[in-house]
């Protein structure tokens, strides 16, 4: 009599141990998933209504896309591991600049159509990226990791702070300037009414000294302490449970810190629950439900490069996982598990949401429990999707006031940047000082737009998407500073490593 032995990674658990374990893996991303719709979504300065879609779509497709890459869809798709995907933090600041750029429902149809061409495009493209790890050692992607850190640590701190534009600027107009303007525009209006007696010059009212209708004057709402205080009590909560708290509690630390932050906004008056009790309970998510589509070739180009250094992550990802499953993958396996992060970020455009990959704090999951089956991510994927046809849940994420989010967001992005150096402190530095200059040279161009967001004035307005990230910069940078160098002479178990150092997006 033969038995068949079933891998780990193919186990199916009892259903009881099954939900639990999924639960545990959707809050560990939970923070980081919906962290995306919610900068988006104010970039973009879409109605509440528009952003609590937004979550609720991103969620959804959360769940779609994990199912897919977990339990498989025909052989080209899915790489059948223990694999959250989520909305990668890569894509952020391009979409960002984007929305700043063309804000409203206008700029989302520009960033959803950049996001779907994107994605047809790295289906295509997922065979050949499998095989050019080479071009990617730690040098080059803790590089771009910490970059894309460093540029969303602004980010998180606006969120404590304010935004520095709109109604929480750092500077308004005067007052009494805007007033004077406002007198001068009614009597300049009630001259030319019909019928209305010429007003004479000496009515109009003297300008007042240094006339400045930009703004000059400190913004009464911006860093009010309160906020400031609120934010700091999510940042201490995380670190203290962090620091105390042992296996799952430590894990949902910054969902948990947001909670109590948002416990104490609610006591003091600063969140209220109106839009969640307006939105459904249940309400299904609708394709192009925010935006229709606009395919601009330079906004796709724009992120189809995220997306090449987005699959790259997701492979040294896949063979982490490989490593830490005992499962073995080849060169199909492989392409199959890339190709969903193209098919995801399709459909994440085709339902108005963003690019997603595989959520590395997941994989590190994976390495602290030991459970290696691949249908806990199913399960996983299956509650995402019921979370996602909830909208009063997505309502109430959306009520969160920014500064809640500010002491997380320190901790969310700054864990990017701290990951990125911590795989650039394997590099050898000593054995080859050329490795120096690819880091110093590459994290410098990165902060050009951070730094001096004007640069490219002069420069043809075609081309600004593409050079206003710092991302995309410090990569091409990276890129080709380590092929003049250090030639391509990566491998495989450089890209292993560096995975399993990068537990964080």
């Amino acid at each position: 009599m033969t038995t068949t032995t079933v891998h780990p990674v193919d186990e199916r658990l009892p259903a009881g141990r099954l939900t639990t374990l999924g639960l545990q893996h959707v809050l560990v991303m939970y923070a980081g998933a919906v962290a995306v719709p919610l900068i988006i979504g104010r970039a973009l300065k879409l109605s509440p209504e528009q952003v609590t879609m937004l979550i609720q779509a991103d969620l959804f497709c959360c769940g779609i896309v994990t199912l897919i890459q977990s339990f498989g869809m025909t052989r080209w798709f899915g790489i059948q591991l223990p694999v959250m995907m989520g909305v990668t933090f890569a894509a952020v600041a391009p979409m960002v600049s984007m929305a700043n750029a063309v804000p409203g429902v206008e700029g989302a149809g520009l960033i959803f159509g950049a996001i779907i061409g994107a994605g047809l495009i790295s289906i295509l493209l997922a065979p050949v990226m499998s095989r050019m790890l080479r071009y990617f050692p730690p040098v080059v992607t803790g590089t771009i990791i910490a970059v894309i850190g460093i540029s969303l640590m602004r980010v998180g701190i606006n969120w404590i702070f304010g935004v520095p534009v709109g109604p929480t600027a750092p500077q308004i107009v005067n007052p009494e300037h805007a007033q004077w303007l406002a007198t001068v525009k009614s009597m300049a209006g009630a001259a030319v009414a019909p019928g209305a007696a010429a007003s004479a010059p000496s009515a109009v009212p003297a300008v007042p000294a240094g006339l400045a209708l930009v703004g000059t004057v400190p913004n009464p709402k911006y860093a009010q302490l309160p906020h400031i205080a609120i934010a700091a009590v999510s940042l201490a909560s995380i670190l203290l449970i962090a620091k105390f708290a042992r296996g799952f509690i430590a894990n949902i630390s910054v969902l948990l810190g947001i909670v109590i932050a948002a416990v104490i906004a609610t006591a003091l008056g600063y969140m209220n629950f109106d839009k969640v009790g307006k939105a459904h309970w249940v309400d299904l998510v609708l394709p192009f439900e925010i935006a229709t589509p606009v395919f601009d070739p330079i906004l796709i180009l724009t992120m189809t490069l995220v997306m090449i250094v987005v699959m790259i992550e997701s492979t040294g990802m896949f063979l982490a996982l490989s490593d830490l499953t005992g499962k073995k993958i080849d060169q199909k396996q492989l392409s199959a598990g890339l190709r969903v992060d193209g098919l995801g970020t399709f459909i994440g455009g085709i339902f108005n949401t963003f690019p997603y990959t595989s959520f590395s704090q997941n994989v590190g999951l994976v390495g602290v429990t030991g459970v290696k089956s691949r249908y806990v991510c199913v399960a996983a994927g299956v509650i995402m999707v019921l979370l996602g046809l909830l909208p009063k849940m997505a309502a109430l994420i959306e009520s969160l006031p920014t500064f809640v989010l500010g002491g997380a967001g320190l901790v969310m992005f700054g864990m990017v940047a701290a990951t990125g150096i911590r795989i650039l402190a394997s590099v050898d530095y000593k054995g080859n000082r050329n490795n120096l200059f690819i880091v110093a040279v590459s994290i410098g161009v990165g902060m050009i737009p951070l730094i001096a967001p004007r640069y490219l004035q002069w420069m043809s307005h075609s081309i600004h998407p593409l050079i206003e990230s710092g991302i995309l910069l410090a990569s091409l940078s990276a890129v080709a500073l380590n092929l003049f160098f250090n030639g391509a002479s990566g491998d495989s178990r450089d890209a292993v490593e560096a995975a399993k150092a990068a537990d964080a997006h």
